[in-house]
């Protein structure tokens, strides 16, 4: 059974209370992750997130690359002097060990299908020590879309990449975290942790918000605080933390 509807994988429709806690868990997972000092960001989002915002809020220099397949949501027309946008296919423009960390949220390893190529290039433009906060699909949530497509006999399919036709036409990625480990490793990069973006279900999220007792600071943390790494058989999208070695 698909843990989201497909038609809800885009934030509208009836899980708008799992969206808010969605995106408040996106948004203390960044927090967390960010440099305790000022640095050099790169986003690798396409424009598609308020990671760029967050982290220039917190003083960190971002180079937002814009992604010419995806428009760029509403809320991140208003610029900022500390986020420079770029409109590119790759990260040529760009000379080795240059940033301090980089940001691939909203999907963009999974997206972009030769990921291999992506990650090569976060390896190299990222400085030693330098860290990368990535979130990809989960083999869960590519399953579940099969199977909410009909499409049954794939699910008895196993390889190395696993490629997920999506109801609008569009393919996705999706990872194991194994998967993930050696997507990383192959490209030099060391892995410090990865776990599923968020492990409660809809279903718990809207009870526990609707109830006056409980905040939704107080879920959040309990979402972050509840341990699950490596594991693949909960959540749509996996997220790991990333560094370059020394």
């Amino acid at each position: 059974m698909l843990p989201i509807p497909a038609n809800e994988l885009n934030g509208s429709g009836t899980l708008g209370p799992y969206w808010t806690f969605y995106h408040a868990v996106v948004a203390e997972q960044l927090r967390q992750w960010l440099p305790r000092r000022p640095s050099l960001l790169l986003d690798l989002s396409g424009g598609r997130g308020r990671w760029p915002a967050q982290a220039a809020r917190a003083g960190h220099r971002v180079i937002e690359v814009m992604d010419f397949r995806r428009p760029a949501d509403p809320w991140l027309r208003d610029a900022s002097d500390r986020i420079q946008k770029v409109r590119a296919d790759d990260l040529g423009f760009l000379p080795d060990g240059s940033v301090d960390g980089v940001i691939a949220e909203e999907r963009a390893l999974s997206v972009e299908i030769m990921a291999e190529s992506v990650i090569d290039d976060v390896a190299r433009v990222l400085k030693p020590g330098g860290r990368a906060l990535l979130c990809v699909d989960s083999l869960v949530l590519g399953m579940a879309i099969l199977a909410e497509q009909n499409y049954w006999a794939h699910l008895c399919q196993t390889g190395e990449v696993m490629l997920i036709p999506w109801p609008d036409g569009s393919i996705t990625r999706c990872f194991t975290s194994q998967q993930v480990r050696e997507l990383v490793t192959g490209a030099g990069l060391e892995v410090d942790w990865i776990r599923p973006r968020t492990v409660l279900s809809p279903s718990t999220v809207d009870h526990v918000l609707s109830s006056e007792s409980r905040s939704l600071s107080w879920l959040v943390r309990t979402e972050l605080e509840t341990r699950a790494d490596g594991d693949d058989t909960v959540g749509i999208h996996l997220v790991a933390g990333v560094r370059k070695p020394v």
